[in-house]
């Protein structure tokens, strides 16, 4: 049996890092660039373009960083998307001023969320989204943890749409080339383990359906990225 698979999850150094230590703030940067090389904000929004055909009014991110992410998502979309409602959670405070200014500039409100997402998901179940957007997050709770985090989500939006690390041998072949990009020791290290923690095949199709939701698409996409997308059980009240 391959190494990969299974899923093996061990805990990232970033995770455990104050958000201003150096290394923290190096690694940060490095994800930026990691984010561009596996073409995670065009996967993104592809997929909001195939599911989400009307402009939505609000939708949630989770596990959010810093927000450079969505944003370069949100600039994708915003010819088309104008005046969406935008929350980004995440655990730590990293959102700055200015890039809040430039989702404004897009016509863009945002809010940002500092908390846990499960504390803060079990405190916020009559909030109600369009969508939630989750990129390289979910990969980081065993299957315990997504079943219960996907069951308090599918309270809350009608829709899922997660990019993650593709659980693959030529995924993780890439982490060992990361110092050609000048990728410090906690990003070598984070990378490796989000391969070995990620998704292949049907298993968080497995998971979403466990969770009372319907699958509607998992797949590889292109060499380091795995794409789920769900639609939620409808929560009593809210059917037509």
């Amino acid at each position: 049996m391959s190494a990969l698979a299974q899923r093996s999850l061990v805990p990232e150094i970033l995770d455990g890092l104050p958000a201003d230590d150096a290394r923290a703030l190096a690694s940060r940067r490095d994800l930026r660039r990691i984010n561009a090389l596996m073409f995670q904000a065009p996967i993104m929004a592809s997929l909001m373009r195939k599911f989400l055909p009307k402009p939505p009014g609000r939708i949630l991110e989770i596990g959010a960083g810093d927000g450079t992410f969505m944003l370069k998502v949100a600039r994708r979309m915003a010819s088309d998307w104008r005046e969406v409602d935008l929350t980004m959670l995440d655990r730590a405070a990293l959102v700055t001023p200015r890039l809040a200014a430039d989702f404004s500039g897009l016509g863009w409100t945002l809010e940002t969320v500092t908390a846990d997402v499960f504390d803060w998901a079990e405190e916020a179940q009559g909030r109600r989204f369009d969508a939630i957007a989750v990129n390289l997050f979910l990969h980081h709770f065993d299957d315990a943890g997504l079943l219960r985090l996907f069951s308090l989500l599918q309270c809350m939006a009608p829709l899922i749409l997660a990019t993650e690390p593709l659980r693959a041998g030529l995924a993780l072949a890439a982490t060992g080339l990361l110092p050609v990009i000048g990728a410090n020791g906690v990003t070598r290290h984070d990378a490796a383990q989000s391969v070995r923690a990620g998704f292949r095949d049907s298993e968080l199709s497995h998971l979403w359906s466990a969770a009372g939701g319907s699958p509607l698409e998992e797949r590889r996409a292109g060499p380091f990225t795995h794409v789920f997308v769900g639609v939620a059980r409808m929560p009593a009240g809210d059917a037509v």
